[in-house]
This record gives structure tokens, sequence and C-alpha cells, in this order.
């Protein structure tokens, strides 16, 4: 029995995007599909997904061959597919961005993974991918790492829209909403336009997945939620906040909240736990296409995620007294994060380069 669940969560206010991208997604009309019947407004991209795309299937052997041939290889050759296929996507989704005043209809390109502790180079490249694509409903993924939060700051300040990706907890999420307001604020003392758009990635399930075993069987799968939703209320203190309303008040827009990894990982929980439970005003959802599949067919939503995150506290409190120190968890959750980004990234490269000699 097919769900309404999806025109429910858009009707609260919350956007639902594909965390996946293939060609085959494009060229066989299912991303349009979910556009039309599923209120996708939107999707982000990864090196795994891109992996499995070009290492497990043909869809990009032509056009491959077509790049070599042109003398593109390696990192090069894999942007130049990537940003073909973005650049398809942002086309489906330019309704939505139109029809939303340009807040919703995104999709998301990363920088090398590799760069993720270089601040410089990382800023260079989202410079070139971004003009290099050349959509205005694109946004270049940057890990919110201690070395991220500058070039986000940074790319901000350069006019390019953002998805900050890679954060796990409140406190990683502030400091990520602390770099795309110093972004802005230079921009307004430089006299530039203040409207430049972002999302902030908060990462769900891993919370869940780390601490399996290690609590009360009445805690289980309980953590990422109680997270986001702690998360959630620093969001709406922000945009409440006078810092936030000065940067409004002279065309800025807020840094949409996200919620990522929002496939459960637990096979004995429900398959729609982090988007039924995460149904929040003003925030986007991105989830894989199973989820999504899951959410449509059989998902039911309950009330909207409260205001002031609700249980957030006391969640959280029985996980400290269970001896749960979720700083240092936090911390290793973006850096285990980064260095699994890494070794995509590799594998991908990798599968590019294996699939180039067979092709030559």
């Amino acid at each position: 029995m097919a769900s309404n669940a999806p025109k429910m969560l858009n009707r609260l206010g919350q956007s639902l995007w594909l965390d996946n991208i293939t060609r085959d997604l494009l060229d066989s009309g299912t991303l349009k599909r979910y556009i039309d019947e599923l209120s996708v407004t939107g999707l982000t991209s990864n090196p795994t997904i891109f992996d499995n795309a070009i290492s497990r299937s043909s869809w990009y052997d032509k056009e491959i061959r077509k790049q070599l041939d042109a003398g593109l290889s390696g990192e090069e050759l894999f942007f130049t597919l990537a940003i073909q296929d973005l650049s398809r996507a942002a086309d489906l989704f330019l309704p939505a961005w139109h029809r939303t005043g340009t807040v919703d209809g995104f999709v998301s390109l990363e920088v090398s993974p590799a760069l993720a502790y270089d601040t410089a180079a990382t800023v260079a490249q989202a410079k070139a991918l971004y003009a290099k694509a050349n959509k205005p409903n694109l946004f270049i993924k940057i890990p919110g790492t201690k070395e991220g939060l500058p070039a986000i700051e940074e790319a901000i300040f350069a006019g390019i829209s953002i998805n900050v990706t890679l954060l796990f907890s409140t406190d990683q999420y502030k400091a990520a909403a602390d770099a795309y307001m110093k972004g802005l604020e230079r921009r307004v003392e430089a006299g530039l336009s203040a409207d430049v758009r972002s999302v902030a990635s908060l990462f769900v399930s891993r919370w869940d997945v780390a601490v399996s075993g290690k609590v009360a069987v009445e805690l289980r799968n309980s953590l990422g939620m109680a997270v986001s939703k702690q998360a959630y209320k620093a969001y709406r203190d922000i945009l409440e906040s006078d810092r936030f309303q000065r940067l409004e008040n002279v065309g800025a827009r807020p840094q949409r909240f996200l919620f990522a990894s929002t496939g459960t990982k637990d096979k004995t929980a429900s398959d729609t736990l982090y988007i039924t439970g995460l149904a929040a005003p003003n925030t986007v959802n991105t989830m894989p296409e199973e989820t999504l599949l899951a959410l449509a067919d059989h998902g039911a939503i309950g009330s909207a995620v409260p205001r002031d995150g609700g249980d957030a506290e006391a969640v959280i409190g029985a996980f400290v007294n269970a001896g749960i120190d979720l700083t240092a968890l936090a911390a290793q959750l973006q850096s285990d994060g980064a260095k699994s980004f890494v070794k995509s990234w590799n594998e991908l490269l990798g599968a590019i380069d294996a699939k180039s000699k067979v092709l030559t």
C-alpha cells in the first residue's frame, strides 16, 4: 500500500533529497519520476555512489572512452563525468529551485576528500568546480573539519554555494554555521550580496552504529536521533539570533539544516526510522534510494520535531550516564568519516583507472 508520507513531509516544510546519482537514474527517467511522484526536490552525491556506478556497470563506458581520447584521466576525468550527471540533475530540479524562490532544488558535488585537511587547496578546487559546472542550484561539498571551516568561510565569501558535510555534533554544526556567517559578514563588509546559499549536513545513523552493543537495549538506535534533535534546536536558535537577523536584514538566507546518513543500519529497526523520527520544519532530509522507496511504500509521519528538541537532552543524558563520551565520539566519528571518504575516493580513482585500461 502506497504511503503519502513524502507529501506530508513536504507540506510540513521538510525537503526530501535523494542521496544517489547514476547515469542510469537519469537515462531511465527514474529521477524525473521521483521528482514528480515522491516529492523529491534535491540530490546529494559522494565518491562511493560514483565508484559503484562506474565500476559495476557499463553506463559510463562510452563517455569514459570519449574523455580518454580527449586526453583526460584520473581525477579530471571523474569530475567531468560527475559534472555531466549533476548538471542534468540540476536542470531537472530547476523548477523546484524557481518555485521555492531559490531555496530548494539543489544538487551537491564533493571536492576531493583527499583535501579535507588542506584549506587552500580545498578553496581552489571548490572555485574551479563551481565555475566549471556553472549551475545556480549546485552546492560544492566541503567537510566541516577544523581545516575545512576556514575553507567554508572563504568559499562563501567568494560567492560559492556550500554543502558543509561530515558534521556529527551540535558543536560541530555551530562551528559550521559560524563559518557560514563569517563568510557572509565579510561579503557585506565588502559591499557584496549576502545571498549565498548553504546547507549544513549532520550525519545521523553513524552514532547508533558506534554505540551499538555498548549501552542498554532500551537505548538502542536513539542516540543519532537525540543528537539530531539537539542540533536542530541549535539551528533554530541561530536563525533567531541577533547576529543572523542582522545578516537577514541585508539579504542573507538561512543555512538550511540537513539530516544526512539517514538509511537505517540496524536490520532489526524500522527502515524509515531516521525519516519519520526527524520530521522537522525548515530542514532537509537526504536519503538513500531504498529508504525513499520504503518511505513512499509504508512510511508513517507522526508529530514534528519540537522547536526545543523535545527529549534530546534527556536521551543524551542517559548515554552520558552510561559512560559514553559524546565529545570524544563526535571527534572520532568525524575523523573516521574523513578517512572513509578518502578510502572511497581512492577506490573511485582506482575504478576509473581500471576501467580506462580495459577501454583502451
